[in-house]
């Protein structure tokens, strides 16, 4: 009796512990899916839209065991090389957000071009189709390529839907989501006041190129001030380590908690100094 009920005690707790940590059917697959998505939009948007976010996890994998092998033959400490794999393994997601985040601030000085080119081109009495074609010749360099596969798109199918929604993907950008589907819901469903439209958006992007060169320019200094701070001890760390007396030092339990407590300050400090130094991006709503 006393293992039955000692059984059935067990089971309940085991039920209490299990639904504070319990997930609702599919929320697994869309957090994966809005990694992947998100992913992906960066991917495309430094400008390697051929490499996957599988491939980008297997670099960043690859990349740290490369690192951590080569540190461990050159400095003979384990706990030296595995900070700076750690690193190496970041590396990646680095170079393409900053690559991402890069491109986003260019592209955002040429919207309002290219929304002038559009507005130009309807006045002029063209077709939708044909004024959004005509931005891969005579608009930002940039963009050329974008638009021109747009156009064989749309001259291989002849369905503008299909050609916009191509479009948006090989754009993977918010100010391109808003003027794809300004120029979809137009076509779909006529209107006169798409002119008045553009106008407005090219008059708002502007204005918002204007007031973040400003801020950017502010904080550009403290944002490069605080990389250095941060890249600073790791730097001093890799000078130490071609010293075998001085790396021997953290070859401990003592020298790896240092380590270990120091990556730890770092990755924190980083992160925090980027999201307040963040300005606010617009989401991808109309995807």
């Amino acid at each position: 009796m006393g293992v039955v009920f000692g059984l059935l005690l067990g089971a309940g707790v085991a039920c209490i512990w299990w639904s504070f940590w319990a997930q609702p059917a599919g929320a697994t697959s869309t957090r994966a899916t809005g990694w992947h998505t998100r992913t992906q939009d960066a991917l495309v948007q430094a400008g390697v839209a051929g490499v996957t976010p599988g491939g980008l996890v297997a670099t960043s994998v690859m990349l740290g065991l490369v690192v951590l092998l080569l540190g461990t033959v050159l400095t003979r400490i384990p706990s030296i090389a595995l900070c700076f794999a750690v690193f190496a393994a970041i590396a990646p997601w680095a170079v393409v957000r900053g690559r991402a985040r890069r491109r986003r601030a260019r592209l955002r000085q040429l919207w309002p071009e290219v929304v002038d080119h559009l507005g130009s081109g309807i006045r002029a009495g063209l077709a939708l189709p044909e004024a959004v074609a005509q931005i891969g010749e005579r608009g930002p360099v940039e963009l050329r390529e974008a638009f021109t596969a747009f156009a064989e798109d749309y001259r291989a199918t002849g369905r503008f839907g299909e050609s916009l929604d191509a479009l948006k993907a090989r754009l993977a950008d918010p100010v391109a989501d808003r003027i794809v589907e300004a120029l979809r819901l137009t076509r779909d469903v006529g209107g006169t006041d798409l002119g008045r439209l553009l106008r407005t958006l090219s008059t708002f992007l502007r204005e918002d190129v204007r007031t973040r060169g400003e801020l950017e320019a502010r904080q550009s200094w403290t944002v490069y001030a605080a990389r250095l701070a941060v890249a600073a001890p790791w730097i001093v760390l890799a000078m130490l380590a071609t010293r075998p007396e001085a790396a021997a030092a953290y070859d401990t339990p003592a020298g790896f908690a240092v380590l270990a407590i120091g990556g730890a300050c770092t990755i924190v400090a980083y992160l925090i100094m980027l999201r307040i130094a963040r300005l606010p991006d617009d989401p991808r709503v109309l995807r």
